[in-house]
């Protein structure tokens, strides 16, 4: 049985560990940021020392039939941690988004396992190891921090004319529109066209710049801007 000042070591260092895994998450303007990995990751940690220590606590005697399958709680994280990172994914249009942060949500939950087990050089190591994915490697990819992303449901007139001015306007503001689908929606007063698209655009734009880009466009009747 190990003493609880060790066993609060552990799970101060996976709860940590997970924060610094979150704070790269919030650097990069992610919606699930440094609280949520943190708190992940010390509710792994202490279920793995509850699952490693609680028969200690029980004050069973030595001539108590008693059968332990101390396993059994460490296993259950990992299934449950499923739940919480599905939620983190979302779809939008054609594309998927929030992959990486479930997995990151997933790999918090092995580093507070690790922490709270007592393996902390693995802990750190695999920590570190995930920062270098997260942030090195991200330049490998068509990632761009200084670029500003956001998905536009605008809803225009029918007259044939308002998709190709409204992309023309953002090409003329400094956004790259992509991904760009559009239904038209009959049986109202009138007929309304509907265009879904993402834009990216420098940070200097801003949101306040890119919806008054937008309103000028003739037949626009509607605009709603949402995070990517």
């Amino acid at each position: 049985m190990l003493a609880t000042g060790a066993l609060v070591a552990r799970i101060a260092v996976g709860a940590a560990l997970g924060g610094v895994i979150g704070y790269e998450r919030d650097v990069h303007r992610r919606p699930v940021g440094l609280r949520t990995h943190l708190i992940v990751a010390l509710a792994a940690a202490t279920f793995m020392v509850i699952s490693s220590q609680f028969v200690y606590w029980q004050a069973y005697g030595k001539d108590d039939l008693v059968e332990v399958d101390a396993s059994r709680i460490a296993a259950s994280v990992v299934s449950a941690i499923g739940f919480l990172a599905g939620g983190a994914i979302l779809r939008n249009g054609l594309s998927i988004q929030g992959l990486t942060t479930a997995a990151g949500l997933w790999l918090v939950t092995a580093i507070g396992m690790c922490a709270g087990a007592g393996m902390y050089v693995i802990a750190v190591f695999v920590t570190m190891m995930g920062i270098a994915a997260l942030t090195i490697l991200r330049k490998f990819e068509d990632k761009n921090d200084n670029l500003l992303r956001r998905h536009l449901e605008v809803v225009l007139n029918d007259d044939g004319q308002g998709i190709t001015t409204l992309v023309a306007a953002l090409t003329g503001l400094g956004a790259v529109v992509t991904d760009l689908e559009y239904e038209k929606r009959l049986g109202e007063d009138k007929k309304r066209l509907v265009a879904k698209f993402d834009v990216q655009m420098p940070l200097s734009i801003g949101v306040p710049k890119l919806t008054e880009c937008v309103e000028t466009v003739p037949g626009v009747k509607r605009i709603r801007v949402q995070n990517v």
